[in-house]
Parts: C-alpha cells; structure tokens; sequence
C-alpha cells in the first residue's frame, strides 16, 4: 500500500533541471520507483544519472512498462494503458520499505503527462504530492533563447495529433506542438510560418533546428527520423508563429 506518492518533475533529461525541491525530495524518498520501457535503456540510464546526482540513496525499485494496445480506440487504448500502469506500480511495490514513495517525471507532471491521473486509480488512494519541474517548452524556448510569446500575445499548447485534425487554431499567435511523431507541421500553410525545433533537450544529445518551415521541414523530418533510430527512441517538441 503505498500512503506517500512523491511524483517529482525532472526535467527533460539535464541532471541540473531537478529543482532544490526535487533533489530535497529524491533524497527524503524511503523508495523510487523506476520504469523500464523496451528498448530505451538510455531513459533508464539518464534517471540513474538524476538520482546519483541528487545524492538520492532510496532503495530503486524498477517495474515494466506496459505497452499499449493499437487495436484499441485512443481514448479506450489510453484508459485501459492507464489501469495497467497502476496495477505495475501496486505490484512493484509490495514489498517497499515503509514511507514516501518517489516517482520520476519527465518535464513536469501537469504539462501532457498522465503520471497524477494513473495515481488516482490506485486503491487506497496515497496521498499525493507534486513537485514542479521544467518543461520541455521551457527548455526549447530557453536553448533557442527566444521568448515564448510575442507582445500581449496568447499561445495555444496543443498535440501532433489535434494539428492534423484541426488545423490552426483559430486565434493562434504562438503554437507550441507536443507528442508529435508525425511532422505535422508540413501540413500547415507554409508562408510566413517559422519553427524552432528541439529534441533531446537539455541533455548531452540535444538536436535543434529553426528557420522558415518551407525552409527547414524536410531536415527537421529527416534528422528526427535519424535520431530515433540511433537512440531507439525521441522526445521533441516545438514551437510555430508566423511572422510577417
């Protein structure tokens, strides 16, 4: 039974993301609990590096990450994924010292992370707490130093996905794109359109690109593409505005 759920943003892969709050956290933690995902042995190998360098010394308990099911409409392959995660987490953790349980979170965990809606499918309920870490937007926003609005300007966070359903938003300004695999991007009206592209960030294999879209689309797909299959796996983010 888990009482204390520590869910502590980590940042996107950069041991000096993690807060003072964070590293406090790691180090106070009786047990961290770490996922293990098919093929990604550098995510497992940067969260060590996280927690060596907080000077955390909780015993580690590692779990298996489930995958999830195509055949599966997205809502109903997103829920059931959700149920299997938390179900890992309650078998993992059976044999846990007594205390607070930490758990890592990419980013931050209120930014396109589900890490607080899994808790709550635990039975009992522990109680929760957060603490913030710096997002990728953050991070993409600060290795290309730019700012992330324009003047008075509003910026709509969306995913690849919804992109390619629905376009522009109307009223955009600023588009920052999130869980993109697709590129969707080259779907958009090029003219005027600039983006700032980033993958890695924050760590030692950051990647980043910028320019007009029609310029630099077809070097950001194919670098991406490069990447993941050197690493096995790829987490970017970017950001779009026009600009006259």
């Amino acid at each position: 039974m888990i009482r204390d759920l520590w869910l502590v943003g980590i940042g996107t892969g950069s041991p000096g993301h993690v807060t003072l709050e964070g590293v406090q956290a790691l180090r106070e933690a009786a047990a961290i609990l770490l996922p293990r995902k098919s093929g990604k042995d550098d995510l497992a190998h940067l969260r060590h590096r996280i927690l060596e360098a907080a000077g955390a010394t909780a015993r580690v308990i590692p779990f298996d990450y489930p995958v999830r099911d195509e055949s599966l409409p997205y809502q109903a392959r997103v829920a059931a994924w959700h149920d299997e995660i938390a179900h890992r987490w309650q078998a993992a953790l059976r044999d846990a010292p007594d205390g607070p349980v930490a758990l890592l979170v990419w980013g931050d965990p209120s930014l396109y992370d589900s890490t607080m809606r899994i808790a709550k499918r635990l039975d009992p309920r522990p109680r929760l707490r957060v603490v913030p870490g710096i997002t990728a937007i953050q991070a993409l926003t600060a290795a290309h130093a730019i700012p992330l609005n324009t003047v008075n300007g509003p910026v709509t966070i969306t995913t690849g996905r919804r992109l390619h359903d629905g376009g522009w938003p109307a009223g955009a300004d600023t588009l920052v794109v999130m869980l993109d695999a697709e590129c969707r991007f080259s779907d958009l009206e090029p003219e005027g359109l600039h983006i700032w592209w980033g993958a890695y960030l924050g760590s030692e294999d950051q990647i980043l690109r910028s320019g007009r879209v029609e310029d630099v689309a077809e070097d950001i797909a194919g670098t991406r593409r490069a990447a993941r299959e050197r690493h096995g796996w790829i987490m970017d983010t970017y950001l779009l505005r026009r600009l006259r």
